[in-house]
């Protein structure tokens, strides 16, 4: 059931549809329960021994907060109730939930992912659960969504978000709570779109794009609109989406905005690969997202883990400039906001396939960082990323954090392209080396780089090339599908990173003076 209503006479109470049944709530101590209502001065909501009362406001709008400490698992029977009738919502669990968001990566379904069969066959749990946000967008914020939560089955996870189902599946075992996943994501979108109108009106450049795109989306947006919500009906995964998916706030106003603020432990977040060539501008898009929900949510700084884009595209044979490269870096820097963390996922991709079919490593590495850094458990969740460097005898040495149990030369997840005799072309598999570390490049002041030996040695990385006597800088695994091995004891893989400030390829590509 998406809808409630009981009506006497012009007395009518709403409740958008995340709040139905089979929903899961946070254990938390202010959980918002909240809709519309008319015909009535107050609402009354019950949940096991837990209740609150709220007014009804002068626009119909109601909002209570249920006090759910130490309550769980459940399943209970939720009564909204106002003067002479009352709403019921059965099979309410209580528990963890979190938010998962973002493009076409997050939204991939269980059922298309790597040995699909076999795990949706197993995968019988009453206490994991999602609520799948229907693709919408609509140029003013919606109040409902029209999803619905589903519980874990053989029957229902294959339309689970993937990422999100490994995710919620670990966390689950590992906290032995109901387990709830909030899945609104959309293929080929911007970040742009995830973002509220006025949160980007306060940067000129952004603002500048959305008015732009909203011209030239004018006759699509109108052609599209639902003739009830205001919402685009036209788009499902996989499809060419309109281009009013793409407007600033768009996806904001149809697909966040209905379920905020519902109580959330964190967000999980996998997008950027439709801002690569904007990725220097990402710099200040993403930090901007994460700003804007923790706002809205109004739970403080709450978890916000996401996903660094995956290696992809075809290998180069020598070191080259990447817009991927620029975008991960752009997200590297965004944990420069407190409580935020990042899975690594350079070593999971597909040169031929945006959308990496391993989902399980994806959630689990995300799994690891939620264990660790919010609920307190000694589980390793990070590969080494870049701290400092320094020049020494005509080569670089690289200092990390994160280095966990030592730093290691793992697997490398392709042959390398490496330069031939004048005449031979394509790749070859490099000759072993004692190190056998990979990905990293070297260059003087001219900037001309080249492939370079390093290892190892302590808790650093020593980095050289006798082509370059007077080093100055080095990147690692600094293409858009790079050959790269660096990692910890841990098994994890570190950051791609680069020592240098040189200008980027993206820089001056900007949101909405460029088809994306």
């Amino acid at each position: 059931m998406s809808h409630f209503s009981r009506k006497t006479g012009a007395d009518v109470v709403t409740l958008p549809s995340i709040f139905s049944d089979h929903m899961v709530l946070q254990q938390a101590s202010n959980v918002p329960i909240w809709g519309k209502a008319s015909g009535v001065g107050s609402i009354s909501v019950a949940l096991a021994d837990r209740s609150a009362i709220g007014s009804v406001e002068n626009d119909g709008s109601w909002r209570v907060g249920l006090d759910l400490r130490e309550l769980g698992p459940g399943p209970f029977e939720m009564i909204v109730a106002a003067a002479d009738f009352q709403v019921s919502i059965s099979d309410v669990v209580v528990g963890e939930v979190w938010l998962a968001a973002g493009q076409s990566n997050m939204q991939m379904l269980l059922r298309d992912t790597l040995a699909a069969d076999s795990e949706i066959s197993r995968s019988e749990n009453a206490l994991l659960r999602q609520f799948i946000v229907p693709p919408a967008n609509s140029r003013d914020p919606l109040d409902d969504c029209g999803g619905k939560w589903m519980v874990a089955s053989p029957e229902t996870v294959g339309n689970f978000s993937g990422v999100g189902y490994y995710f919620s599946k670990i966390l689950q075992r590992e906290l032995g709570v109901p387990l709830g996943i909030l899945n609104s994501s959309q293929g080929a979108t911007p970040c742009e779109a995830w973002i509220s109108r006025e949160r980007l009106r306060t940067i000129p450049e952004l603002w500048k794009g959305c008015e732009q795109l909203e011209k030239l989306s004018d006759r699509d947006c109108s052609g599209n609109q639902g003739p009830e919500t205001g919402r685009d009906i036209g788009a499902k995964a996989g499809e060419d989406l309109p281009k009013s998916y793409t407007l600033g706030g768009a996806l904001f106003n149809a697909m966040i905005h209905p379920v905020c603020p519902f109580g959330i432990r964190g967000a999980i977040w996998y997008q950027g690969e439709s801002n690569v060539e904007r990725a220097f501008q990402y710099r200040v898009t993403f930090p901007l997202l994460i700003a804007d929900w923790r706002a809205h949510w109004q739970q403080g700084e709450f978890p916000f883990y996401f996903c660094q884009l995956a290696n992809y595209q075809a290998k180069v044979i020598e070191p080259e400039e990447s817009a991927w490269a620029e975008l991960r870096e752009a997200q590297w820097q965004a944990l420069n906001v407190p409580n935020t963390a990042q899975a690594i996922l350079i070593d999971v991709g597909e040169a031929e396939n945006i959308h990496p079919l391993n989902k399980e490593v994806v959630g689990c590495r995300l799994a690891k960082i939620a264990l660790a850094r919010e609920y307190a458990r000694a589980v390793p969740y990070s590969g080494p990323t870049y701290r400092s460097m320094a020049i020494e005898n005509g080569a670089i040495r690289l200092l990390f954090d994160n280095i966990g149990g030592g730093l290691a030369a793992l697997p490398a997840n392709s042959i390398k392209p490496q330069r031939k005799p004048s005449g031979e072309g394509g790749c070859s598999v490099r000759i072993d080396q004692e190190s056998g570390l990979e990905g990293f490049s070297i260059c003087g002041n001219d900037r001309n780089w080249v492939w370079a030996d390093a290892k190892v040695d302590g808790d650093s990385v020593l980095v050289w090339s006798s082509e370059i006597p007077l080093p100055v800088a080095v990147r690692y695994a600094w293409a858009d599908n790079p050959v790269c091995n660096l990692g910890n004891a841990d098994g994890f893989p570190a950051s791609p990173f680069r020592t240098d400030d040189f200008p980027t390829v993206t820089r001056d590509v900007r949101y909405g003076f460029k088809s994306h």
